[in-house]
């Protein structure tokens, strides 16, 4: 790198292809799929009592990545808990959901390769 070249004019060897066509793609596509995720994760805590309730549609709301939501499913799925049919479905449509952008989500089994 020359001394005078400003940093984000050297081309990174860690970041190969970035702004090509199906680069963006992936990244529209996993924005969309957190979006959705998001959605899902709103529409789940919007009816929940206070003061739990506030704290997580707070904490949804503020979500910016992924992992935010990641983080929150133990709390969400524990205020979901119940026999109730609508949140039975709720908790099954957050689980596809993580599941579709967290590929290893599911629970571990017996059967793995070497």
């Amino acid at each position: 790198m020359q001394p005078n070249t400003p940093r984000h004019y050297v081309s990174s060897p860690a970041l190969p292809g970035v702004g090509l066509p199906h680069d963006r793609m992936a990244r529209l596509a996993a924005r969309q799929a957190f979006v959705e995720l998001k959605r899902d994760f709103m529409d789940a805590v919007a009816k929940l009592p206070p003061p739990s309730g506030d704290w997580l549609r707070q904490q949804v709301r503020g979500a910016e990545e992924p992992t935010d939501l990641w983080l929150l499913r133990g709390p969400v799925f524990g205020a979901l808990a119940g026999i109730c049919p609508v949140k039975r479905s709720q908790r099954q449509l957050l689980r596809r959901g993580l599941d579709a952008l967290f590929l290893d989500s599911g629970p571990a089994s017996g059967f793995s390769p070497f």
